[in-house]
């Protein structure tokens, strides 16, 4: 699990609101998986929409820019971006999300990792928080507009009951280049040392070690 901050800075979000005000909205259940469909109750941006068609665009942009994103997901393939809202009163219930879907070409997609960008201030809305569950407990997010949370897919999960207020947010999957999860961690890890190092050979050996190391578990 990765909570990134500021992937949205303050010029990207009043572009953001403006898109998602004009966006037509319809009824989020249409994309739930059969069993997810019975406890979901928000809204989300008709696809077709020409707002929702830029405003997609744009927050894909802005993750594929972000290096801790980039390193901690490799993604080969992406879903299409949902572009969620949840007034009073709507929630969606736990669930779990299902393992294939379709990525944005219409092909298929192994759901590895999950993500949440918010897109309202977290004094914008009452409750709404993205409940994760897991052997370690329950942890309840709500982060600031513009910070996202990246986790993995086969948790369960919910988002609590909006009480007040208004929850806009981005919810997407990736397939990863790295299947598995303590391997993906590695590869992070020594993304990290590498950055931290300046030009010499210790940071040599630690590209190297990375090369090899995709060499090794990547899927492409």
């Amino acid at each position: 699990m990765l909570l990134i901050n500021r992937v949205l800075d303050d010029e990207d979000l009043k572009r953001v609101t403006a898109l998602f005000d004009e966006m037509r909205l319809t009824d989020g259940k249409q994309t739930a998986g059969a069993a997810a469909r019975k406890v979901k109750s928000n809204q989300q941006a008709d696809w077709r929409d020409p707002k929702a068609i830029a405003l997609r665009g744009f927050l894909r942009k802005a993750m594929e820019r972000h290096p801790l994103f980039m390193s901690y997901v490799r993604p080969a393939k992406w879903s299409r971006l949902l572009l969620s809202r949840y007034g009073i009163g709507n929630a969606y219930g736990l669930h779990t999300d299902d393992a294939m879907m379709k990525d944005e070409t219409g092909g298929h997609l192994r759901t590895d990792l999950s993500f949440t960008l918010f897109l309202s201030p977290r004094d914008a809305y009452e409750g709404g928080a993205l409940s994760l569950e897991s052997v370690e407990g329950v942890r309840d997010v709500r982060l600031e507009a513009g910070d996202m949370i990246v986790y993995r897919t086969g948790l369960l999960h919910q988002v609590t009951p909006v009480t007040e207020g208004e929850r806009r947010a981005c919810v997407g999957w990736v397939q990863s280049q790295i299947r598995r999860d303590d391997q993906r961690e590695v590869l992070f890890d020594l993304d990290q040392v590498r950055a931290s190092l300046p030009e010499s050979a210790q940071k040599l050996m630690v590209d190297k070690s990375v090369g090899n190391l995709l060499r090794m578990w990547a899927e492409v």
